[in-house]
């Protein structure tokens, strides 16, 4: 009861253990929020054991009765490369800015398919958790939140593949690898974002689900997963950067590869339309958090 939100006034009762009042409990005033520009991101934080057991659930029910379990994290992503490699690289002859297309195309798939699962996950978990939000209260941004996190475990799982297929191709790892951490970061704040944004949707329209997956396909495509994005001239190059999956793609593969031209207008183009995404994601699911419980 220590880590209530700053909107819930909290008042313990005085305890008196006798046996005259053996169930006296703490008292818990709820009271509606005082701002509507405020996010209160503390109350996130004050939920966050039940944003861990949220995303402990979501992992245990995604591998429940299944043969390889977690290995679907792994195989999902390399078969992908596969078929990439196979399509693209062999019979369109894309280009792969002088590296493996195995490995070019990997270093696009590892985030992509991450971002993909997360966002797919994030945008069905408040109809999945209706039962939950008409029950009991507690932070709704911590069930798209929860969904990323457990799809980022999935990714640590894939990424572990990037050992073996760079030793393959004989690339060492360099002090790039380093900044691989936080084009991760910037992964998740785009699955975030808009996981929210089409979580919210999904509670008054429930076309969305079915939308998804035709959208997330769109912009894969739309997204330099399977090719390189280094072709574009100047201004076409910086306003495809604004898609936020460029920054995250060319930064894994400069990362991990060396390819391209590193962090620079790119990703800050990219971490700007992320931080659009993650502001409105936010204000419009806390809009619909107002109606939430009555039309889930």
């Amino acid at each position: 009861m220590t880590d209530l939100p700053a909107n819930l006034r909290y008042k313990r009762a005085d305890m008196d253990l006798t046996a005259e009042h053996p169930s006296t409990l703490p008292t818990v005033q709820i009271e509606p929020a005082h701002s509507r520009v405020s996010l209160e991101l503390d109350e996130v934080w004050a939920y966050r054991q039940l944003l861990f057991f949220l995303t402990w659930r979501d992992l245990k029910v995604r591998y429940k009765q299944t043969v390889l379990g977690a290995g679907w994290a792994i195989l999902q992503p390399f078969l992908a490369t596969i078929v990439f490699t196979v399509f693209f690289g062999r019979v369109a002859n894309l280009s792969s800015e002088g590296v493996p297309y195995l490995i070019f195309a990997f270093a696009g798939t590892l985030p992509w398919t991450f971002v993909s699962n997360a966002t797919t996950n994030g945008s069905l978990s408040l109809v999945n958790a209706a039962g939950m939000i008409t029950k009991v209260y507690f932070p709704r941004m911590a069930l798209p939140i929860s969904a990323v996190l457990g799809s980022a475990v999935d990714f640590l799982c894939s990424a572990v593949l990037l050992i073996p297929i760079m030793a393959w191709y004989g690339f060492a790892p360099t002090p790039r690898l380093l900044a691989l951490p936080l084009f991760f970061v910037l992964a998740t704040a785009v699955a975030i974002g808009v996981g929210m944004i089409l979580a919210s949707l999904n509670v008054n329209y429930r076309d969305v689900k079915y939308v998804v997956p035709f959208f997330m396909q769109m912009w894969m495509f739309a997204s330099p997963v399977v090719y390189s994005a280094s072709g574009l001239s100047q201004p076409w190059s910086t306003l495809y950067a604004f898609n936020p999956m460029v920054g995250v793609i060319e930064g894994f593969r400069w990362s991990i590869l060396g390819t391209g031209s590193g962090p620079g207008l790119t990703t800050l183009a990219s971490v700007a339309t992320t931080t659009v995404l993650l502001v409105v994601g936010a204000f419009y699911l806390r809009r619909v958090d107002e109606s939430m419980a009555d039309v889930i």
